[in-house]
């Protein structure tokens, strides 16, 4: 990533000051803009958000001891008020220190060599450096948190869900966690092995059952020997002895055979495993949170689980309720989701117009929260102006007739600007039209991006770039290998 220039601003009342000031730190390679009074300052600092400020003390009106004063504790879009390099007369030092102690980074004495000045910016500019990577590191923290929409909102649900995980996470007891695709099953088991567990300061181990073939689901778990079948050309731990010490989550957990069921059930009482292949028996300390969206119940009476590791599972169930039963939820996560896409896009932060929100909390969301977040991104992507709107939302959301009603209502309501006509097909061929367009404006022609953006599979969104008239348009600026189907 390109480093981004540091922004200076040079406060002196004294433009030959100024000038060689300005002359040389643009020589260093900063960007440098400059004032001559600290009113002037104030509003620059406002308008470019500079990142190291360059104050003389002497200026008139307000003295720069007390502008540095007022700098303190304010900030930025983009975070903290600017570091400040206090400039003093000669002779002045007990001012310096004095500025120092409000605040300044450091200080020059008039008059100072260029080496001097040189060398305080460096130091101040790994300062900066610092400070931005801190603030970077702080926002994707913040970012990741708000992508952890199973916790939001105040549903009567999610009280439960959330006192649940707070009785649950102290203890060590196993877990099993229930809800639909999409409801946020491995965000629980997270939050269970980080909130206040004693066992948070290990590892966090997940496997999917689901999406591991059945041969290779007992040498995931336990390992295996070199040479415990075909391929096995070196020993391999499992995740047994990866998660040791800590958390280990199996998702969809109703999905794993029989013979594997055998294995775990006998894992969990002994609290020792083998590795496939081997012969020694190596103890353990795990503690085991599990996941289905299956009802296991069912599943045993069917005979397709085993009903003692269900109880041994079971010690503490937490079910998640799907979407559809906490709506009183959808505009706060909504609302936060939006944020999350225009922070890790570079969006700017829209609003959620009021039609698009009756839409969103009226739909059923088979998805579930995955798929919500999945549909406010899009929409942040292909929004215009200052909101995100109806016409924003895909056509699941807004299907047939209430498609169309909803967009003539919309042009009031919340700013549609889709053409209507007598002519549903042709509306939508033109809403579909527009709204990959966009995508594809966004990736720069990307085709496999915009796919992964909508998703599609490539080969769906290429034949449907063809229908709407504007495979050779995109093909021809993709990034990606080009498609000559329709050539």
């Amino acid at each position: 990533m390109k480093q981004e220039k540091l922004r200076l601003l040079i406060v002196d009342d004294e433009e030959a000051s100024r000038y060689g000031m300005r002359r040389a730190l643009t020589t260093f390679g900063y960007n440098v803009s400059e004032a001559e009074s600290a009113e002037a300052a104030r509003l620059l600092v406002k308008q470019q958000e500079p990142d190291l400020m360059l104050l003389d003390v002497n200026l008139p009106g307000i003295s720069g001891l007390d502008f540095l004063r007022e700098l303190q504790g304010a900030t930025t879009s983009n975070g903290p008020a600017p570091l400040v390099i206090i400039i003093t007369a000669h002779g002045s030092e007990r001012m310096a220190v004095e500025a120092v102690k409000s605040g300044a980074y450091d200080y020059l004495s008039k008059p100072f060599e260029l080496d001097d000045l040189r060398l305080v910016i460096k130091n101040a500019a790994e300062t900066i450096a610092l400070r931005r990577e801190n603030l970077s590191l702080r926002r994707r923290i913040e970012v990741e948190r708000s992508q952890r929409g199973a916790f939001i909102g105040n549903s009567e649900g999610m009280q439960r869900v959330r006192a649940m995980i707070e009785k649950v996470a102290e203890t060590d007891a196993t877990v099993l966690v229930r809800g639909e695709s999409g409801t946020g099953k491995e965000l629980v088991a997270r939050e269970v092995h980080e909130r206040n567990s004693v066992r948070s300061q290990g590892p966090f181990v997940a496997v999917n059952c689901a999406a591991l073939p059945a041969e290779l689901v007992e040498s995931e778990l336990f390992g295996h020997e070199k040479g415990a079948f075909t391929g096995a050309a070196a020993r391999r731990q499992g995740k047994f002895e990866q998660a040791d010490s800590g958390t280990l989550f199996l998702d969809e957990i109703g999905d794993m055979s029989a013979n594997v069921q055998a294995k775990l059930l006998r894992a969990l009482e002994e609290r020792r495993i083998e590795r496939l292949g081997g012969n020694e028996s190596i103890p353990v300390d795990v503690r085991i949170v599990s996941a289905t969206h299956r009802p296991l119940e069912q599943e045993i009476a069917a005979g397709n689980f085993r009903a003692d590791l269900f109880y041994r599972l079971r010690v503490v169930t937490i079910d998640i309720p799907p979407l559809r039963e906490r709506r009183e939820d959808i505009p706060l996560l909504a609302e936060t989701f939006t944020r999350a896409a225009a922070e890790r896009y570079g969006l700017p932060l829209r609003q959620v117009a009021p039609g698009a929100l009756r839409r969103l909390v009226e739909y059923d969301w088979p998805g579930n929260v995955r798929e919500l977040k999945n549909t406010i991104e899009r929409a942040a992507i292909m929004a215009e102006g200052k909101e995100l709107r109806s016409q924003d939302l895909p056509d699941e959301i807004i299907s047939g007739q209430e498609k169309e009603i909803g967009d003539q209502a919309g042009a009031t309501e919340d700013g549609l600007a889709v053409p209507f006509t007598a002519d549903f097909r042709e509306d939508r061929r033109e809403f579909e039209r527009r709204y990959i367009s966009r995508c594809l404006e966004h990736t720069q022609g990307n085709v496999t991006k915009a796919a992964e953006i909508l998703g599609m599979h490539r080969q769906s969104l290429q034949h449907k770039l063809r229908q709407l008239g504007l495979g050779r348009r995109y093909v021809s600026v993709a990034t990606d290998a080009p498609d000559n189907s329709d050539e």
